[in-house]
């Protein structure tokens, strides 16, 4: 099978694609994953630039499968083993149970709930207050940062700091 050895391996393909399909569903428990495997076996022998001699080209298009199959099943194993380490790097275990580190929908809803109340409480104070404030708390900023901001001393920034502190604890529960 050397003279034009890729248009008669093609040919024996076409001719037994169905028993190939079924070969494969047995093996792979799958027959859409047969289906794509026997695909990728037409793609290899359409890729065959040199005709080779090939003594048995049944056992040749089986053994190729085969190949392939085993390629694939390696690399799931291989996925499933790297997508499973970062799982397990993300997740906090207590025995068998999984520790979600997000909030659940309660706790989210209630923090919502208590961030409108900051920020209503906010809008109260002085514009000055809560310039004073969001520089501090929601920046970052130290008390002599926000000072030298502002061009206040660093007493009127704790000051209005203790000022806005007081009205939001009399606001929030």
């Amino acid at each position: 099978m050397q003279d034009d050895g890729r248009s008669a391996l093609i040919g024996l393909y076409l001719e037994r694609r169905t028993d190939l399909v079924r070969f494969f569903t047995v093996r792979l428990r799958s027959a859409a994953a047969a289906e794509d495997l026997v695909q990728d076996i037409y793609v290899r022998l359409s890729g065959i630039d040199q005709p080779v001699e090939i003594q048995n080209p049944m056992a040749y298009l089986y053994r190729l499968g085969s190949n392939l199959m085993l390629d694939r099943l390696r690399g799931e194993r291989r996925t499933a083993h790297r997508d499973g380490a970062w799982l397990d790097s993300q997740t906090t275990r207590v025995g068998i149970h999984e520790i979600s580190s997000e909030p659940d929908a309660e706790a989210a809803v209630a923090a919502r709930q208590r961030l409108a109340l900051l920020t209503s409480a906010l809008t109260e104070l002085s514009p000055q207050t809560q310039r004073v404030f969001r520089m501090h708390k929601f920046e970052g900023l130290s008390h002599p940062q926000v000072a030298a901001q502002l061009g206040i001393s660093r007493s009127a920034v704790e000051k209005h700091m203790m000022a806005a502190l007081k009205h939001l604890s009399a606001r929030l529960p």
